[in-house]
């Protein structure tokens, strides 16, 4: 049997998947979940092989709430998102199903699955490619604690390379994320965050006090009183960006 979970807060949009799967005996629902937080709690509880998800959800979207998923199962995305998000799905292996939707494209989905459980590389690589959609790179979500929290991406001071993480350094403390600072670098903002050194990045609205530590390197001091090193690139950007 495949083990599955339908997340979607959408009671009708579930229940036609639920109409749909009646048809597939070997696919056993396990768990309903009309959020992203009630997801990422049974995807946790039950370990499903398999989950139908929504992207546009209230609370966190469906790509956050993936991102936080340690052990991810396959996926099959029920969405109306945008043309970008759906190129990033085709390339990367990973079937997804446009609302309203269709039986057969259901069905045809359902005789994919063999070949596709288990590759939780090809989830990552949508997460990634889709991240640098406008829509999804407005705020950061993070687990700490067992207790998600979003971040908006303006109240992030730094962020530092701490081995296979990153560290958000914001007003309400440090958070970590399991990405590279390259994923954050191609992600943020870049008029607002400033790359100064391989393991900085800097919002740029933090900035008081550029200094001349030793000769061709120097320090910058952001408003939360922290100092930190700049490269000699991470210089040339952080003038440009400042317009000195």
């Amino acid at each position: 049997m495949i083990r599955t979970i339908l997340i979607d807060d959408e009671p009708l949009a579930r229940d036609i998947v639920k109409y749909y799967l009646s048809d597939h005996a070997e696919i056993e629902i396990v768990a309903e979940c009309g959020d992203g937080f009630e997801g990422l709690k049974a995807i946790t509880l039950h370990k499903p092989d398999l989950i139908f998800l929504d992207i546009q959800m209230p609370k966190i979207s469906g790509f956050e709430m993936l991102e936080l998923v340690e052990d991810k199962p396959a996926v099959i995305f029920t969405t109306a998102f945008d043309e970008y998000a759906i190129k990033a799905f085709e390339v990367n292996a990973v079937d997804y199903l446009l609302k309203p939707i269709d039986k057969s494209r259901f069905d045809a989905a359902i005789k994919k699955l063999p070949g596709k459980l288990n590759q939780t590389e090809n989830t990552e690589a949508v997460l990634d490619a889709a991240a640098l959609s406008p829509a999804q790179n407005n705020r950061v979500v993070v687990k700490k604690d067992g207790v998600i929290k979003i971040i908006p991406i303006f109240d992030i001071n730094y962020l530092e390379a701490d081995d296979d993480y990153v560290k958000l350094s914001t007003i309400d403390g440090a958070f970590y994320k399991n990405k590279t600072m390259a994923y954050f670098e191609q992600t943020l903002d870049a008029s607002q965050f400033i790359r100064i050194h391989r393991s900085y990045i800097i919002n740029l609205a933090q900035v008081t006090k550029i200094e001349l530590k030793e000769k061709d390197s120097y320090v910058v001091l952001l408003k939360s009183d922290i100092w930190l090193p700049v490269s000699k690139t991470g210089y040339v950007k952080l003038k440009a960006a400042l317009g000195l």
